[in-house]
Order: structure tokens, then C-alpha cells, then sequence
């Protein structure tokens, strides 16, 4: 699924536009977010796509849904 990632203050969000659903991340599995899994305030789990650490944000790309 397509979803936006964009930092603030401190705090990653995530945007679904298909779900008009706008999240906190919770945990990640690295701490750079990228090429792991994350957690959102939802209980979703996704899997986020493997990109260099200092990718600029906000940024869309396509996670995948593991959990929720």
C-alpha cells in the first residue's frame, strides 16, 4: 500500500490516503525506520521499504501490511 511518511517534531507519522487514516509510528524496527518494520498507534505493522537514512521526508512510498 502507498502511504506518506513525514517527520515531526521529533515523531514519525504515517499517512494512508486510501484509509484517510493519519498515525503516529510507536516503534520501529531500526532506528532510521527504513528496511524494517514499524508499529503504528493503530496496531498496524508494516513493513517499510528498504532506502537510505538520510532520505529527505515527507516522502510516499509502498509498505506492506503484516499486521492489523
Amino acid at each position: 500500500m502507498k502511504v506518506m511518511l513525514r517527520k515531526s517534531g521529533g515523531q514519525f507519522m504515517i499517512y494512508v490516503a486510501k484509509k484517510d487514516l493519519e498515525t503516529n509510528v510507536v516503534s520501529s524496527e531500526k532506528p532510521a525506520i527504513w528496511g524494517g518494520k514499524v508499529t503504528l498507534e493503530n496496531g498496524w505493522v508494516l513493513e517499510m521499504p528498504d532506502l537510505p537514512e538520510d532520505t529527505r521526508l515527507p516522502l510516499t512510498v509502498e509498505a506492506r501490511k503484516i499486521e492489523g
